[in-house]
């Protein structure tokens, strides 16, 4: 028996095409469960208000009868209209280790692709930055942030042979937290916040933290504009966005810098590591996985660094010094032993040089990967 394509089109069947990395992955000591509800909402397009710019479609490889893999194509036409690349992306690609299985899917997406009169496709991609990238190559024993992805080491294999290249990579870091802050940092700090008159603000408590969200989402906005792949989030967008981290947020770990007129110009993020947490969780939150949690916020040994942003006009002028000082003060306060970097384009060499720094070792990468159509 052969493979067989099925496309999603009943909830029934999405939450089947959700629910197959759970099986695929339940020996794996590195994959983290999403949570189910928040992937449903993010498929759904009466859920996700990146449908009012994107088009999807998801499919499912049955093999002798059985789930043997999944993948989505998206059609972002924002991004086109920005970036003036014709591509359509696929995302949440999950396979046996079958090259056959692989084959039949992407060959799907590809066809699908051609259809709607596009020139190529790449990924993993998402429906935005916020959304799944790339797919890992290395690091595979290495355990993700909630930010990043986790695939099995085949994964590449069977990209390179069904002849897809390179588009881009990221990289991410693991920092070690240093004995002491370095006076010469804490000097930088403090000449680079009087020199252009800002303050360093730390908010007590989520409460006193919530009326700067919609800025720090337009800081993203701003500051996001020109990293590729990367489009402006709407209105609707940044309100579920708001929505569904900030509940996850403490605020001693968050700082922003404001100017004299109390608007943010740039922003760290920083958040307890959840990894091992959502792992006990396995994609729910009740009745067990808020109470893992939880704790894990309450308690926590490794923080994960998830977004740094700075408006352009104060790029180049220090304002990262300042965040990793505090950032570092913080750490040292609560006795973190490391903080994961998250996701940084490999071309980021300005962020990416900042680490030399620290003790930090660049353990994990993951790629983009892309095809263009023969014309």
């Amino acid at each position: 028996m052969g493979i067989k394509i099925k496309e999603i089109d009943s909830k029934r069947d999405l939450k089947k095409f959700i629910s197959f990395p759970f099986s695929l992955y339940k020996k794996s000591r590195y994959w983290i469960a999403p949570l189910v509800q928040n992937e449903l909402n993010t498929l759904r397009e009466d859920k996700n208000p990146a449908f009012e710019y994107c088009e999807a479609k998801y499919w499912i490889a049955y093999k002798e009868g059985e789930p043997a893999g999944r993948i989505a194509g998206i059609i972002n036409h924002k991004f086109i209209k920005k970036w003036k690349i014709p591509f359509a992306n696929f995302s949440r690609f999950d396979f046996i280790n079958d090259r056959s299985v692989s084959a039949a899917l992407l060959s799907q997406v590809e066809e699908w692709a051609s259809e709607k009169g596009l020139e190529g496709i790449h990924g993993p991609l998402g429906f935005t930055n916020f959304d799944q990238q790339g797919m890992l190559v290395k690091g595979f024993d290495e355990l993700p942030t909630l930010a990043s992805v986790y695939n099995y080491d085949y994964y590449p294999e069977h990209m390179e042979a069904n002849e897809w290249e390179k588009e881009i990579e990221y990289v991410e870091y693991e920092v070690k937290t240093p004995d002491h802050i370095p006076e010469k940092a804490k000097r930088l700090s403090d000449i680079v916040l009087k020199r252009y008159g800002l303050n360093l603000f730390k908010a007590s408590s989520k409460k006193k933290l919530l009326p700067f969200a919609g800025q720090i989402f337009e800081v993203i906005n701003k500051s996001y504009k020109d990293i590729f792949y990367a489009v402006d989030l709407s209105a609707e967008q940044i309100e579920m966005y708001k929505n569904k981290y900030l509940s996850f947020i403490r605020p001693e770990f968050v700082s922003l810098v404001i100017d004299s007129e109390e608007r943010v110009i740039g922003f760290q993020i920083s958040m307890p590591s959840l990894s091992k947490a959502f792992q006990k969780a396995r994609g729910r939150l009740f009745p067990l996985g808020f109470f893992h949690i939880l704790k894990a916020l309450r308690f926590p040994k490794n923080l994960d660094l998830y977004l740094v942003g700075i408006i352009p006009q104060y790029q180049n002028k220090g304002i990262n010094a300042v965040f990793m000082t505090d950032l570092t003060k913080t750490a040292l306060k609560y006795g973190i032993d490391s903080v994961e970097t998250n996701s940084e384009l490999e071309t980021n060499t300005k962020v990416r040089a900042f680490w030399n720094y620290y003790e930090a070792r660049m353990h994990k990468r993951k790629r983009v990967y892309k095809r263009k159509f023969a014309l």
